[in-house]
């Protein structure tokens, strides 16, 4: 629930820089400053605001040709099989993030426009990615049942 309504905020928030950027670059012939890395921050925020929210309901994308007939034990074992192959894949793509931080950081690696250090940003976006590498394993292992809207 309060990633939704952060989400909705930050798309509120995208949309808003979007439309002053737009009237401002054609209608004003004055751009919003630094428009292209308001855009770039915030998409990144709703993505990784938005993963604990699709991690928790299953809500990944899935192609479920084979797998919407299996049943009983078949069916447990492809939920198991499928959150943990989501775990390890977030738990790398945290690690990743991490690490691409951190060298960020040593640099002082900042925005062009904004001036804005880009180091906490992939930080914050691996310790989301990890929390939910952590959430899709404890759901595997803990063999819950499978969110009602979402297909692994």
């Amino acid at each position: 629930m309060i990633t939704a309504v952060l989400c909705g905020a930050l798309l509120i928030a995208l949309t808003c820089v979007t439309v002053i950027d737009v009237v401002g670059r054609y209608f004003l012939s004055s751009p919003l400053p630094g428009a292209s890395e308001y855009t770039e921050l915030l998409l990144m925020a709703i993505i990784f605001c938005g993963l604990p929210a699709v991690c928790l309901d299953d809500g990944h994308i899935s192609v479920d040709l084979i797998t919407s007939r299996l049943k009983g034990w078949a069916e447990i074992a492809q939920l198991l099989i499928a959150r943990l192959f989501v775990s390890v894949i977030l738990a790398v793509i945290a690690w990743q993030l991490w690490k691409h931080g951190s060298q960020l950081a040593s640099y002082n690696e900042v925005t062009v426009y904004l001036r804005a250090p880009i180091g906490p940003f992939s930080k914050a976006a691996a310790i989301i990615a990890g929390a939910c590498s952590v959430v899709t394993f404890v759901m595997a292992v803990m063999r819950l049942s499978k969110g009602r809207e979402g297909a692994v």
